[in-house]
């Protein structure tokens, strides 16, 4: 009599803080975006300051998140749509994002991965994740690394050796930059960007962001004081200030108007 094997396996899980059907600035077309639980970072203007907590959230399984996902597939496909890991971190978690992107290809869905660069080494899983990765929006927070550590926290030094790492395996990525008064709107940060990305051909886009408050109240409903109280958005002259700059290196910049 044949012996009946049983998969006993546990499905991996992620955590994760929430997800949003219909998102129009997180990658190309109309995303859904899951935003992971946890952050190493503590960047001083974070809109998402609930996500921190590495321990918070709530468990899901790639079955589960494909279940809500599907439902959802004929909007996001059209025009170039699909899902987008976001956060906190989505690399704290390289495993599980790696098996859903895996089944979301598997369904024809486009991945992107929106990221600090900073949440772990480069290791197998980080390789395996990129892999199934067809586009990252990296976040580079600040060239000069003194100025990056009162601002969020650490190092810049991971950052920019995910930065380098995406130009080598030649990914497509596209670079985010939070313009904050007083932090990262001068003209030394911006020419420091611009010599670091001018030679990256894997690069197909910066996006400038202007800082906002609109997250400020989620730091007074965790009991924390928000660092940045009485800095405003920058002014349109800023974002065509630091756009000329890096136009300087070849780097064409945008922003909304």
């Amino acid at each position: 009599m044949d012996q009946l094997i049983v998969n006993t396996k546990t499905p991996i899980k992620g955590r994760i803080h929430s997800f949003e059907s219909f998102g129009t600035v997180d990658g190309p077309g109309i995303r859904f975006i899951v935003f992971f639980q946890g952050c190493l970072m503590r960047c001083l203007y974070c809109h998402n300051r609930d996500t921190w907590d590495l321990k918070a959230g709530r468990e899901i399984t790639v079955e589960e998140l494909m279940s809500e996902i599907i439902s959802y597939k004929n909007f996001i496909m059209p025009n170039g749509g699909g899902v987008t890991a976001s956060g906190g971190e989505a690399m704290l978690q390289a495993e599980f994002v790696a098996e859903w992107f895996k089944a979301c290809h598997q369904e024809g869905i486009h991945t992107c991965l929106d990221t600090n660069g900073y949440a772990r080494v480069i290791d197998e899983a980080v390789e395996n994740l990129m892999k199934v990765t067809d586009l990252v929006m990296l976040d580079i927070k600040q060239m000069n690394d003194e100025i990056h550590q009162k601002l969020v926290g650490v190092s810049n030094k991971r950052v920019l050796e995910f930065a380098q790492y995406l130009q080598k395996i030649n990914k497509r990525t596209w670079i985010r930059y939070v313009v904050v008064p007083g932090w990262t709107d001068d003209d030394e940060s911006a020419h420091l960007l611009g010599n670091f990305i001018k030679d990256m051909e894997n690069i197909e886009r910066v996006d400038l962001l202007p800082y906002h408050k609109l997250g400020a109240y989620k730091w007074d409903n965790m009991g924390d004081k928000y660092m940045l109280e009485g800095v405003e958005a920058p002014p349109r002259e800023t974002l065509d200030r630091i756009q000329a700059i890096l136009a300087e290196y070849g780097v064409t910049a945008t922003f909304s108007k």
